[in-house]
């Protein structure tokens, strides 16, 4: 089997990328199958490195059974009767790759999507989710503190890797903001491990309703907490995964009590969102900086002020409650929004060597088998 490793298309560029230099050379090891990559001025291993370890770097790759690259690949760039690997983002039917899906069903694509790549749990094998959170949560922070003037810090795309990240949280006082996170999976686990990490202390969610705090603090939500039965009968896992429509929410006095949220769910587009356009107008609605890492757009989506994606090079935009319109960040009476979609983009070299890694034990081998 011919694998090409496709430069990404999609603009902004994603500078992630399947597999390493050293896990192509790992693959042609161990799997009956030959790699070669599609040579990209932008991605974070660059083409010498994977010359260094004996890997073709080519312009052409339409002799390759396989293609696999990370995001959407542009349909101009889609060559017709190939098998593609990729994040489509169209599984919940989103508008927008409306015709990419159409693109690829003209042109005999088969397309494997990395988001439906389960085992018998139904658990994903493969997903960049714990880099977006961590990711998120860092934008959070910095988000607030651009908004409030009171501490200043860098980007996580402007440091060497994580750890010079963790090294400078040790260096920053936080003011006594109260943080929401919602969910539990790999991208909350991310944003809760880097709330941890600067020193950010976690309160459970009654608490954090009910007292106040001298530091910053953070809780994390599960369903539970912010959604119930509409017709008042007990919360159940089976039946709000199964009948999401079944229920509302109930997540107000979070909005109430919290200064920044960080929304890290999978939102089902059957299930309620967390507030209303009307409850984010409402003199009650506390939560100045929004950081959505699920990022589904408006008006399919669990925060209706997500209007767009926005980007590593424009992180934040504004969002007046009053007229549900985009203004400049920053703005007194508007909700500051971080919305990137690619956000494990921040973090390109440890995202695509933990990619890699899951790919070579999940799905290489079944591929192989097949």
């Amino acid at each position: 089997m011919k694998i090409g490793i496709i430069k990404e298309g999609k603009v902004p560029p994603d500078f992630r990328v399947l597999l390493t230099p050293a896990q192509c050379k790992q693959a042609m090891h161990d799997f009956p199958v030959e790699i070669v990559v599609e040579s990209c001025p932008t991605r974070c291993y660059k083409d010498e490195e994977y010359q260094q370890q004996g890997i073709l770097v080519t312009d052409d790759i339409s002799d390759c059974d396989v293609l696999m690259g990370v995001k959407e690949v542009p349909v101009s760039q889609l060559i017709p009767n190939k098998t593609y690997f990729f994040f489509s983002h169209t599984i919940k039917k989103q508008p927008y790759n409306r015709k990419l899906l159409w693109a690829i069903l003209d042109k005999n694509i088969r397309l494997v999507d990395y988001e439906v790549l389960k085992d018998e749990q139904e658990n994903r094998l493969i997903a960049c989710g714990r880099f977006a959170g961590m990711v998120g949560a860092h934008n959070a922070l910095w988000t607030y503190g651009h908004r409030t003037g009171a501490f200043s810090m860098p980007r996580m795309k402007d440091f060497h890797d994580y750890e010079e990240a963790t090294s400078f949280y040790k260096t920053i006082h936080f003011p006594a903001v109260k943080i929401v996170l919602t969910g539990t999976g790999r991208v909350a686990t991310g944003a809760a491990d880097v709330l941890r990490d600067m020193g950010i202390e976690q309160v459970s969610p009654e608490d954090f309703l009910e007292k106040t705090f001298p530091i910053a603090v953070f809780t994390q939500l599960n369903c539970p907490h912010y959604v119930a039965r509409k017709n008042g009968k007990a919360y159940a896992k089976s039946d709000f995964y199964e009948h999401p429509e079944r229920f509302k929410s109930i997540f107000a006095p979070y909005y109430r009590a919290a200064d920044i949220m960080i929304n890290g769910i999978f939102w089902d587009n059957r299930a309620p969102a967390f507030f209303t356009l009307e409850e984010m107008a409402s003199p009650d609605f506390n939560v100045q900086v929004i950081a959505d890492v699920t990022c589904d757009i408006a008006p399919l989506s669990s925060i209706p002020a997500t209007l767009r994606a926005s980007t590593i090079a424009d992180p934040v935009f504004g969002f007046d409650p009053k007229t549900g319109k985009e203004t400049p960040p920053h703005q007194p009476g508007c909700v500051d929004m971080m919305t990137i979609d690619n956000l494990p983009n921040e973090m390109p070299r440890d995202a695509s060597e933990s990619f890699g890694r899951q790919f070579l034990t999940h799905i290489l081998p079944e591929l192989c088998n097949a």
